[in-house]
């Protein structure tokens, strides 16, 4: 789920996510909210208490749109992160620039050193899944596998 820097700062964004895991029997672990760099950075240390509170009730975090921000590498290892999304601006351009390769396959090669999963956004030929794969990475989004639908639509693709 993705939540944006503005709720992610409210003063009882902690108290609300509590409230809607218990409201909805929501298993926390199966909870995974979406945050950009921009979410985090301006005030580092309250951001690690509100993760690191929800994180205790199972919830837990992905780092999006990773790579096209200013973040420092010491914050990754603050955070209380499960996952790394590599931005789709990287993966389009993985088969025909290098330089592109090799900054994915080092975002992988650092994900997993820090014990963190790591997905590839923006995946839409076979070529692009093989380079990640290849790299690594397992998980993947994008139109290679479809293209977003109605919710009825997708349960019968399941």
């Amino acid at each position: 789920m993705n939540v944006s820097a503005k709720q992610f700062r409210q003063t009882d964004f902690v108290e609300q996510v509590s409230n809607a895991v218990a409201r909805h029997a929501i298993n926390p672990t199966l909870l995974k909210l979406e945050l950009t760099e921009s979410a985090l950075l301006d005030h580092i240390e309250d951001a690690i208490q509100v993760m690191n509170a929800l994180k205790d009730i199972g919830v837990r975090f992905s780092l999006d749109d990773f790579g096209t921000g200013y973040s420092s590498l010491q914050y990754l290892r603050l955070l209380p992160l499960y996952q790394l999304k590599i931005d789709r601006s990287f993966v389009q351009h993985i088969a025909s620039k290098g330089s592109d390769q090799a900054i994915v396959r080092t975002i992988i090669a650092m994900a997993h050193t820090l014990n963190l999963n790591v997905i590839a956004e923006g995946v839409e030929t076979q070529v692009q899944q093989g380079i990640l794969l290849d790299s690594g990475c397992i998980y993947y989004q994008g139109y290679l596998f479809s293209k977003p639908v109605p919710i009825d639509v997708f349960e019968g693709l399941l």
